[in-house]
């Protein structure tokens, strides 16, 4: 192995590949079904905990003043085709495999007591999960990134499909499909860029110009798969489906990380190495930004289940995400950056919200609830912090992303920044909504007046999410200083491609 981190260890394949071998180990345990049940939660708990340890390694050594690559790891793999097995991380991927590795654990905590069948199973799926989003994030060569991108979707079937609601293979089904169908169009793109550069090193891919008319096409494809990862409108019709169906554990990681998957491509992918491409689509993409923002903000309005009501709020946070990514300055990009990071943390305490009070009840109907602060006051506190974070208010995690990305919005276009901030005021409506109609009020059920406040179990959930979410708030330089630089470059790349006019395709 070559090119390891200064410190002489490759810590990014350890963090890769160590929960695929916790996974190993669960998968042998042998003994009565509740013996191997409890000792698949404690092996999978502590291999996510040791992980996310590990993880922060990265958070520490991390060069915030290097706009590049660090950690590199290189193994010769197929080297007659320029294929190897590549891992780094930057400013745009390293708090992303944190997000990751800090979740997991979260995940197995709240799955804990919900989850009574194939529990070994379960829990292996989680940490095969863990295994292709941190290789995902980590990957810099772009066969190895393919791989984990797709690989991600296994374990998310399972766990829809094995674990979910009553119409969970119909939506573990959609899920696969929508996004499968994608993604083979970004193979094909793969295979055009690898004929073009004859490797598949994203270093140098990063590098190398593509013809402007290729770029058209690539970019198309790398659309038709990211989009749909977003998700955009309109091909975010699986998501609402995946989230109502999906075991609570399932919907944190599917809102927390999963959905970062196709805004990290096109950091990744479309904007470094397809700049003209990106340029001339930005309108589209501003378009089905906004759309988004607005009608899916209105249709949560109208939404009667709770996951559904979140699932569309993520819908239109993701729309705002796409709108920085595509103003091409530092202050939409970084802002795009910090709402992607907000939302997974915001988005996945959310649905643990959901998943509490599920768990007692049953339901997820929000006119079966009402009252819910006379009987559970630290729940409602807990809610009450996640609810005005993701309406954006100051002093939470979400307001800090889109006063960014508006602010980046509005050196583009006055509109488009007073369309884009539509997504705070409806934001605002629907999550009021929802909490109002759930936590204050007069209980008139039964069943509702023997409630059970959060459990140790449940505030060891819970704490570390409040804690980052007012971090992020307070402080948030401690986190835009990890992706500044990093950003800063893309930015000057950015204008230096479009201001070469043999690679806009201008040159005689």
């Amino acid at each position: 192995m070559t090119g390891v981190n200064a410190a002489g260890f490759p810590i990014l394949s350890l963090l890769t590949w160590l929960p695929l071998a916790g996974g190993l180990f669960i998968m042998s345990v042998r003994g009565e079904e509740a013996v191997v049940a409890s000792n698949a939660r404690w092996a999978a708990l502590w291999t996510s905990l040791i992980v996310f340890a590990i993880s922060l390694v990265l958070w520490v050594k991390f060069d915030i003043s290097d706009p590049g690559f660090q950690f590199r790891e290189s193994l010769s793999w197929l080297p007659e085709f320029g294929v190897g097995y590549r891992m780094g991380v930057d400013g745009i991927s390293v708090l992303f495999v944190l997000l990751s590795t800090a979740l997991t654990p979260i995940c197995i905590l709240a799955s804990w007591d919900s989850i009574t069948t194939r529990v070994r199973e379960y829990m292996l799926a989680f940490l095969v999960l863990e295994t292709m989003m941190v290789g995902m994030f980590s990957a810099q060569d772009f066969v190895v990134f393919y791989m984990f991108f797709e690989g991600v979707l296994i374990p998310m079937f399972l766990i829809i499909g094995v674990w979910g609601g009553a119409r969970r293979v119909y939506a573990s089904f959609k899920f696969f499909l929508y996004t499968l169908a994608g993604s083979i169009l970004m193979l094909l793109a793969l295979l055009a860029i690898w004929q073009h550069a004859g490797t598949t090193d994203l270093a140098v891919l990063m590098q190398t110009p593509f013809p402007a008319a290729m770029q058209f096409w690539l970019f198309l494809a790398f659309f038709a798969s990211f989009a749909v990862k977003v998700p955009m409108w309109p091909v975010h019709t699986w998501l609402p489906d995946a989230h109502v169906e999906a075991p609570t554990a399932g919907s944190v990681i599917l809102a927390g990380v999963l959905l970062k998957m196709g805004a990290y491509g096109f950091l990744r992918f479309s904007l470094p190495m397809l700049p003209q491409a990106s340029q001339q689509f930005a309108p589209l993409m501003f378009t089905l930004g906004v759309v988004a923002v607005i009608y899916t903000s209105l249709v949560a309005l109208a939404q009667t289940d709770m996951k559904k009501l979140i699932a569309y709020s993520s819908v239109a946070h993701m729309g705002v995400v796409v709108i920085g990514i595509f103003t091409f300055n530092a202050q939409g990009l970084q802002g795009a950056l910090f709402q992607m990071l907000s939302h997974g943390i915001v988005s996945a305490a959310l649905f643990l919200c959901v998943g509490v009070i599920y768990d007692r009840i049953h339901t997820r109907d929000i006119a079966r609830y009402g009252g819910l602060a006379q009987r559970m006051p630290a729940y409602a506190v807990v809610f009450m912090v996640f609810t005005m974070a993701s309406v954006g208010l100051p002093g939470t995690a979400g307001f800090v992303g889109e006063f960014l990305v508006l602010v980046g919005a509005f050196k583009v276009s006055l509109y488009l920044a007073y369309l884009g901030s539509m997504g705070m005021i409806l934001g605002a409506v629907y999550m009021l909504y929802l909490y109002r109609r759930v936590v204050f009020g007069v209980i008139t059920r039964d069943d509702l007046r023997g409630i059970l406040d959060l459990s140790p179990r449940e505030v060891a959930i819970f704490a570390p999410l409040v804690l980052l979410t007012l971090w992020m708030g307070i402080y948030p330089s401690s986190f835009t200083q990890f992706f500044g630089a990093t950003v800063h470059a893309m930015v000057e790349s950015h204008i230096a491609a479009l201001a070469a006019p043999q690679l806009a395709g201008l040159a005689p």
